[in-house]
């Protein structure tokens, strides 16, 4: 064993660009924060960033909220559902999306994980036969995307409305479509570890009329909907206006000053998230007992995370394995631990859910690792963490 150590901090972000922090206080200086706060003649920075996310993705529509998860919130609202329905989702995810459902009243059925971390479209015609939904939201967690193409045919035959989990794909795409293009609505988060960095907020984007207009009134814009620009003409707000509540999650200019640059910047950051994915990737390669997510070449893929699979390694094994990576510095997360740590709870974790059984899926979930790839990070970083990670397999190989 070399005996080296990664002194490098995983949770560490790149600070806001220069450009952000001035549009920032800018802001601050007019003293004019919450988004339809505005004087004669100005556009708020709110609805700049809706107009300029839109057309990046090319959407008709974009809405700015407070968060990723009121984004997923909104969205299930805006396509009907409520207290009682059934939604399927991953089983792989993160607790805000089972969490967006529950918090409706719905019921979230799960759908199993496959070997490439992404869902398992068998199961899906299997769980929308049984559970009767007509909704997925679709989680490509960790910035893995399915075979979208076979998804959207599954989901027209089944007659099922796709909402996209985008929180970890913002920039990627399948075979040229934007990530959360293909689905009726697209979800993203700007909270810190995503690859736009406000704190906390989120986007939604659609191009269904009726659907942008349901979230903007729940997103709290009151009767000053005319303010948004990215959004569907006054006659849609007037079929819909006074019965759609008011579940005020409303972006702040503030927030949408600081992510404008950052939105100009987002397609050499990607860049940059998969070089440093690709260093990673050729370290571990051949690592023993380790088995690699092969990524799809439809795939277009934006790497801020890093995640391989330990299958079939016992319990004990995979805690000593994390625990020598951390003395030296390499910080891995386990999704198959018994009790949640941090983010890395499973579906058996959300005990608000009815209990469900994937016997299949709990043997890739029990087997995933998962790091970060902050920026901070450098290509020689990858490399040395991918040297760390592949003795420490060879010793517990060895014992």
């Amino acid at each position: 064993m070399s005996g080296e150590v990664f002194t490098g901090v995983f949770t560490q972000q790149e600070p806001i660009p220069d450009a952000g922090i001035e549009a920032a206080i800018r802001v601050m200086r007019t003293g004019r924060l919450h988004r339809y706060n505005t004087v004669a003649g100005e556009v708020d920075e709110t609805a700049r960033l809706e107009e300029e996310f839109a057309a990046f993705v090319g959407a008709k529509y974009c809405v700015a909220v407070a968060s990723g998860g009121y984004a997923l919130g909104a969205a299930l609202r805006a396509v009907g559902v409520q207290a009682g329905d059934t939604v399927l989702t991953n089983a792989f995810t993160l607790a805000p999306v089972p969490g967006a459902i529950a918090a409706l009243g719905a019921e979230p059925v799960f759908v199993g994980v496959t070997q490439g971390l992404v869902i398992d479209l068998a199961d899906l015609v299997e769980k929308t036969r049984t559970s009767g939904a007509r909704v997925l939201m679709l989680s490509h967690m960790r910035g893995h995307i399915c075979d979208m193409d076979a998804l959207m045919a599954l989901a027209d035959r089944l007659r099922l409305t796709v909402i996209e989990d985008c929180a970890h794909t913002m920039g990627a795409a399948w075979k040229g479509t934007p990530s959360g293009r293909h689905g009726r609505i697209g979800c993203y988060s700007t909270q810190t570890y995503k690859h736009m960095n406000s704190g906390e907020g989120g986007l939604l984007v659609t191009d269904d009329a009726e659907a942008a207009a349901r979230a903007i009134m729940l997103s709290g814009s009151y009767m000053l909907y005319p303010k948004h620009r990215a959004a569907p003409a006054p006659e849609v707000f007037e079929a819909i206006k006074y019965h759609t509540p008011n579940v005020s999650g409303r972006m702040d200019n503030l927030r949408a000053a600081i992510l404008r640059p950052q939105l100009a910047d987002l397609p050499a950051q990607c860049a940059r998230w998969n070089a440093l994915y690709r260093a990673l990737e050729e370290g571990l390669r051949g690592g023993a007992g380790l088995t690699l997510i092969e990524r799809p070449e439809a795939e277009a893929y934006v790497a801020s995370s890093f995640q391989f699979l330990l299958l079939d390694w016992a319990p004990a094994k995979i805690e000593s394995l994390v625990a020598a990576c951390l003395a030296r510095g390499v910080e891995l997360k386990w999704f198959g631990a018994p009790e949640p740590v941090a983010f890395t709870s499973r579906y058996d974790s959300w005990r608000y859910v009815a209990p469900q059984s994937l016997p299949d899926s709990d043997r890739i979930l029990q087997a995933i690792m998962d790091m970060r790839l902050p920026l901070t990070f450098s290509t020689q970083d990858c490399a040395q963490i991918a040297r760390i990670i592949t003795e420490e397999l060879r010793n517990a190989a060895a014992k």
